[in-house]
Order: C-alpha cells, then sequence, then structure tokens
C-alpha cells in the first residue's frame, strides 16, 4: 500500500474513530503495513513504545520469580494434535509449512500460533520429581495467526507477545498463579499505560481452548468499546495428561502438575492509543513514553539571541534527572509550529518552548499534551522539578480515564434495559448473569455487536435475577462491544 498521507491532516476522531486510528499510527510512525497480507513493520518509534512496555512487565514477570527462555517458532503437527480440544480451538488460525527448501515435508510443521504444545512435549523429559516443580517461565517471541480482518497493533497475522507457562504440585498453586500474573497485567495496565480494567472470569465460550478457565481484563476505549488487554488461564491437568508430563510426588506416587499460561501482546500497544488519543493525534502516558520531554527552542537570525536560546536547552539537558527522557528539536529549516505539529501528533507528554521574550525574564513556557494546559515557569531549577510534573500528568491521565470508565458505566437488569443502554452510545453494561449458554446468546442477540466480556470478580448478583433468564444469578456479567 501507498504511504500514509503525507502533508494532510489526520481523519477527525469524532467524525471516523477507525479511519483516525489508522491515521495515527501510520502518521505517527509507530507501524505501517507490511508487503505480506495481514501483518505490520513496526517503525523505530513505535517499537520503542512497545519496548518501553515490554521492560515494564518484563519487570514484573521477573519480580515474581518467572524466568525467561525461548522454544522453537515450528511445531510438529503431532504435537498439536496430542491435545483435541486445543487444536480444534486454533485450527482456523495455524498457518503451516509444508516445504523445507525444495523438499517437501514428511510432517507438517505449524508456525506457532502459542506454544503450550511444544513446552509441554519438551517439560515431559524435564519434569520427574516434586522437587522439579514450581516451573516458572517465560518466553518474549513472535507468534502468527491467519486473520481475515486485520487492522495494525490490534489484529495482525503476525505480533509480539510474551507468554507465560507454569507447572505446579497442587491445583491450589496454578490457581493463585492465575491471580497473580492477571495482576501483574493490571498493574502494567492502570500504573504505566494510564488504562483503568476491570477483572473478570470469561465464559466458557469465550475460555481460551483446553483451559479450565481464563481471566482477563477489559479496558474500555475512549469510543466506549472494549478492549481485551490481557488474559491468564488455569489449564489445570489438561495439557500434562495428553502429554504425558508426570512426577514423584513426596509419597512417591506419579502425579500430574497442574498448568497455567498467560500472555499480552502488541495489542496493548492499540489499546493505549484508542484510550488516550485525541483530535490531535497520540496521547502518551509519561511512563512508557519513548520521548518525556522535547525541548523546542524558538530562535530568530540574531546570533547573540539563537546563543543565549541555545545554552537554556543545553542546560535543560544537563539538568534532567538520568531517568527523564528529553530531547531538544534543534532541526533546523523547520518553522516552531511544525515542530509542535510534528511533537504534539507523537504524543510526547510535555513540552518545553525556549524563546527569547521568556528568557528575558528567566522563564520558559511548558505546555502538557494531554490536555494542553500552558505555564510560563522558571528555568531555574526546572531540570530537577520535571520527574515530578510528568508523575503529575501521569496521574492525571489515569484520572481522566477512569472519570471516562464511570461515565459510560451502567447497570442492567433486564434485556430491556441492555437494549435501551445502548441506544445513544457504546457502553460498559453490567447487570446480573446466570453464565449459561443459551442466556449468553441471548444478551449477544439483544445488540449488534455485543459480548460477555467477563464475570465481574469485584461484583457479586447475591441471588438478583439473571437479564435473560430471570432465574436466580451467581454472577455480574460486564457487556460491551469489543475490538
Amino acid at each position: 500500500m501507498a504511504g500514509a498521507r503525507s502533508g494532510k491532516q489526520i481523519a477527525s476522531k469524532s467524525e471516523d474513530f477507525d479511519r483516525w486510528y489508522v491515521d495515527v499510527v501510520r502518521r505517527a510512525e509507530l507501524a505501517d503495513y507490511a508487503p505480506v497480507k495481514g501483518c505490520m513493520v513496526i517503525r523505530p518509534y513505535g517499537y520503542a513504545l512497545w519496548e518501553r512496555t515490554r521492560d515494564a512487565l518484563d519487570a514484573m514477570i521477573k519480580r515474581t520469580g518467572h524466568e525467561n527462555m525461548y522454544f522453537p517458532l515450528l511445531i510438529p503437527e503431532s504435537y498439536l494434535a496430542k491435545e483435541a480440544e486445543h487444536v480444534e480451538g486454533f485450527a482456523p488460525e495455524v498457518f503451516w509449512v509444508t516445504q523445507g527448501g525444495t523438499r517437501q515435508l514428511e510432517e507438517r510443521l505449524a508456525i506457532r500460533p502459542t506454544s503450550e504444545t511444544i513446552i509441554c512435549s519438551m517439560y515431559a523429559d524435564w519434569i520427574h520429581s516434586w522437587r522439579d516443580l514450581p516451573v516458572l517461565i517465560n518466553q518474549w517471541c513472535n507468534v502468527a495467526r491467519w486473520e481475515k480482518r486485520t487492522r495494525l497493533f490490534l489484529r495482525t497475522a503476525e505480533f509480539l507477545w510474551q507468554e507465560g507457562h507454569t507447572f505446579h504440585a497442587t491445583d491450589e498453586e496454578a490457581a493463585a498463579e492465575v491471580d497473580t500474573m492477571l495482576d501483574c497485567y493490571r498493574e502494567l495496565a492502570e500504573e504505566w499505560l494510564a488504562m483503568p480494567v476491570i477483572k473478570g472470569r470469561k465464559t466458557e465460550s469465550e475460555k481460551f481452548a483446553g483451559a479450565r478457565y481464563t481471566l482477563s481484563i477489559e479496558a474500555m476505549m475512549s469510543d466506549g468499546w472494549a478492549l481485551q488487554a490481557g488474559t491468564s488461564h488455569h489449564l489445570a491437568q489438561n495439557f500434562t495428561t495428553a502429554y504425558g508430563i508426570r512426577y514423584s510426588d513426596r509419597d512417591n506416587a506419579l502425579q500430574h502438575p497442574f498448568q497455567t499460561s498467560w500472555g499480552l501482546s502488541t495489542r496493548i500497544i492499540g489499546g493505549l492509543i484508542m484510550a488516550h488519543g485525541d483530535e490531535a493525534g497520540l496521547v502518551i502516558p509519561p511512563r512508557v513514553a519513548p520521548i518525556q520531554v522535547v525541548v523546542v527552542p524558538i530562535t530568530r537570525s540574531d546570533d547573540d539571541e539563537a546563543a543565549r536560546i541555545d545554552e537554556a536547552c543545553s542546560r535543560i539537558e544537563r539538568e534532567v534527572p538520568a531517568d527523564v527522557r528529553v530531547r531538544v528539536d534543534r532541526r533546523e529549516a523547520m518553522r516552531p509550529g511544525e515542530k509542535f505539529a510534528h511533537w504534539e501528533l507523537r504524543g510526547v507528554p510535555v513540552r518545553i518552548t525556549v524563546g527569547a521574550k521568556d528568557l528575558v525574564e528567566g522563564n520558559v513556557t511548558l505546555v502538557r499534551r494531554f490536555d494542553g494546559e500552558q505555564t510560563v515557569v522558571p528555568l531555574e531549577g526546572l531540570g530537577a522539578r520535571l520527574q515530578s510534573l510528568l508523575d503529575e500528568v501521569q496521574l492525571a491521565m489515569r484520572a481522566r480515564a477512569q472519570g471516562l470508565l464511570d461515565q459510560r458505566s451502567v447497570d442492567v437488569q433486564t434485556l430491556d434495559d441492555l437494549v435501551a443502554a445502548f441506544t445513544e452510545q457504546p457502553v460498559f453494561a453490567s447487570g446480573p448473569f446466570c453464565n449459561r449458554a443459551e442466556c449468553e446468546q441471548a444478551v449477544k442477540a439483544s445488540v449488534h455487536a455485543l459480548t460477555i466480556r467477563n464475570l465481574r470478580s469485584d461484583r457479586s448478583s447475591d441471588g438478583a435475577p439473571c437479564v435473560a433468564c430471570r432465574e436466580p444469578a451467581e454472577f455480574v456479567a460486564l457487556m460491551a462491544r469489543a475490538y
């Protein structure tokens, strides 16, 4: 495809959200379409944003006792075939390799859609005793899944992610692991990406293929739609039994360990864009911003004036703490307004404008990207104050996102309430739910593109009538349209 629309404005977010999203991704140089259908190229600015997000999560993964390792991209077909439910769930999405060089392969190789099968096959040889447990591992890698409809970051045929896999002696230990890792995803979303989320359990139809149950976090995008921002799965003994993983327990009896898996992908970058972006482009939370502060000098032809301005910019560079990511935009032949638009589109949290008029009074102008607040502040000591300013922006962005979630969340008691709730705009609707398949279908049929995102872990129905069948319900379902 042709490159992004150079020299043209991005589409209006309020008028065409889908076009706005693609324009922002491409014009902010986060990613672009690849020659291979359904794939994307992640550009340096987009990859830096992914690295900041990835590194934050990787620290949490290691903090909770896990180690990183790596498994092959190619998986023999016979490995997949051992776990029937898993294979059935992924069959429509698998890419197959049938030829190596000029030779036809005797057995097809799958390009991994996920790695449970090959990991279980390896650990069948590595787990022998209760002393080998627990196994707590993670891998950062790419996976491939055939997707009919793709969108940059949100759904692509190949994407980057982490997939954690653990083995435990008891069901209770595995359940605790599922909860622990979901809370890491919540921490990443809320404390780093400034996206409030709702935790809960997926319905049977929405759970991971082969799992006993799946937990998820669901985030509201700024258009009111939901994004599944992370999942954690209790696999019980389904895979360990199928793949013959057994160990001798303390009583020397053979047992199958209990297993979990959990994952988060580059899809989260799409969520960040849709949760915080505005009509001018990206708005990035400071904690994950590749560039947190941009300094723009406003120079004229006067050499003495230019020298004073450049020295003030250099002073800011020297005085900022080492962990504040700052850049001075010294590009020539570009007007200040063009630089402002460039960095605004890319969502840099704070812009500092250094001009001769302000410097006469010893000041500079500071602009916050997320709300446009502009203040004149002293140059003296500014570098040391930048971290606290960035912290304020981070908290303010989280509060604004929470406000939107609160504003567009409604409680419903019946299917009629549910239909009425979506009459004017997409919302997050919560209501009593019995968790029966026929009632889930009734919910989906009531509103176009509606799904049950999860069964909320923070609420109980207290036996209130199910929104669909009116029988006493145990759960509260979170219902929304979703990406």
